[in-house]
């Protein structure tokens, strides 16, 4: 019976576009790598400012391991909460602005923590529609009433605020977004949520993953990109596998919610906690990326020439279109999943890896390439993605 449905499940996906693959990374994270015994140039990677492989973060890590071991041996609550993770959480605070900072081993698992945590039966969670998976998942996890408003529209995110408010049943309400939406690269309207949540009494928490180290000053986020405070925003998410070049999450905010999170996010107490020496890598990455206002500009002018040479290849109605985007994060929409897949095949023949992005992590109808930029990449690694965007164009659509 259940062979059976997974083949059922299997055949469909690949009758629909919708079959994935896994690619063997054979050398460290970088433009230039090895992939699957293939040399490539690539244009797939969240390491936004090139840290994955840095020598400093290396020796960190290296260095860690000598002094502290290596695995944790328990979760945060029992004896697996090192010196490491306390220094860095005091030094997340700083960064963000907050009063204090909690670690977590990956995003995901904050994302289901907070959401649940913050919220239950009695209550309401707001989903901006583009939402990650994560947090629609701790709203699941939470049992609380589920509503997704539209996309980045705040008359809509108004009248759920003002319905619900109005409710009896309602004790309640937290409104998730992330800061900058992974799959379609824009910023959400951080401004005008903190304003309606604090009108309708509700909580705002935002998922800054892709936000951090890039936006902002010293690369603080999209919350400082806005100039909000803890009281405006105050759950603050980021993730130290994109910009960070590392692995984990963390959450800032008031004493009290990271005191409550502490006794309460199940995610958090029954899980072991990350190696001491994730932790120092961390640490130092934190230090070059608040220095790293160089490589945020070359970053930023790297997306610049790749927007203006992209007109000329979209400049067709109907083809493709790049959407407005002012982050590492550039997709260009090709609608059909088969045509999407057929031209990062395409552009793989050519040693170019750029990935396919297919619902249902994007809406039906808006498969796309999802172009991310590292400030390692140089203008010649640009022209020749242009060159082979071209190529790959002309051949498929």
């Amino acid at each position: 019976m259940f062979q059976e449905h997974w083949q059922t499940v299997l055949s469909e996906k690949k009758s629909q576009g919708l079959y994935r693959h896994l690619r063997e990374l054979q050398s460290p994270q970088g433009v230039h790598i090895q992939v699957d015994n293939k040399s490539c140039l690539a244009f797939c990677s969240n390491d936004y400012l090139g840290l994955a492989n840095h020598p400093a973060i290396k020796r960190a890590a290296i260095e860690s391991i000598r002094q502290d071991g290596f695995g944790s041996g328990a979760s945060h609550m029992v004896i697996g909460h090192h010196r490491q993770h306390s220094l860095l959480e005091q030094e997340l605070a700083v960064f963000t602005g907050r009063d204090r900072a909690l670690v977590f081993s990956s995003g995901y698992m904050a994302n289901l923590a907070l959401v649940s945590t913050l919220v239950g039966k009695s209550d309401v969670v707001l989903h901006d529609r583009l939402n990650h998976a994560s947090l629609l998942d701790g709203g699941l996890l939470s049992g609380a009433r589920f509503q997704r408003y539209q996309h980045n529209d705040m008359s809509s995110l108004r009248s759920y605020l003002h319905k619900f408010a109005q409710d009896p049943k309602v004790q309640k309400i937290l409104v998730v977004t992330d800061g900058v939406f992974s799959m379609d690269g824009d910023l959400a309207c951080l401004d005008q949520m903190s304003q309606l949540c604090a009108e309708y009494d509700a909580l705002l928490m935002v998922d800054d993953a892709h936000g951090f180290g890039v936006l902002g000053e010293e690369g603080r986020g999209t919350v400082s990109h806005f100039g909000l405070s803890q009281a405006e925003v105050p759950v603050l998410i980021g993730t130290f596998g994109k910009a960070f070049g590392s692995a984990g999450a963390f959450v800032a905010g008031s004493e009290q919610l990271i005191d409550y999170l502490l006794q309460n996010a199940r995610p958090y107490i029954y899980t072991t906690a990350m190696p001491p020496s994730t932790a120092a890598a961390t640490r130092e990455s934190l230090n070059i990326l608040k220095v790293s206002n160089a490589a945020r500009e070359h970053l930023s002018n790297l997306l610049s020439y790749f927007k203006q040479e992209m007109k000329l290849l979209c400049s067709v109605p109907g083809i493709c279109s790049l959407l407005p985007s002012e982050t590492p994060i550039q997709p260009i929409v090709i609608g059909d999943s088969f045509k999407a897949l057929e031209i990062s095949q395409r552009l793989s023949d050519q040693g170019i890896l750029v990935g396919a992005i297919r619902p249902p992590t994007v809406p039906e109808q808006t498969s796309r390439l999802r172009v991310t930029f590292s400030a390692e990449h140089g203008f010649a690694d640009v022209d020749r993605l242009i060159a082979a965007l071209k190529i790959a164009f002309e051949d498929v659509l």
